[in-house]
């Protein structure tokens, strides 16, 4: 599922188990929350690598256009 519902998800866990006092489930939604955290981390880090390729890529055809 999408990082945004995750987040949503881990927040309504959160709120009900701290309302109830059920600790497990208010500690899932943290954990839920630190996912969604985690793949919003890694979307931006294969972002970045992706232009980081494109930029070494067009360095490198710039290399072999001027010979």
């Amino acid at each position: 599922m999408g990082k945004h519902f995750d987040d949503a998800v881990g927040k309504g866990k959160e709120s009900v188990g701290k309302a109830v006092g059920d600790r497990g489930t208010e500690f899932e939604g943290k954990t839920d929350q630190a996912k969604s955290g985690a793949k919003d981390a890694a979307d931006k880090a294969k972002g970045k690598a992706e232009e980081f390729k494109d930029q070494a890529e067009d360095k490198i055809k710039g290399v072999f256009k001027k010979k």
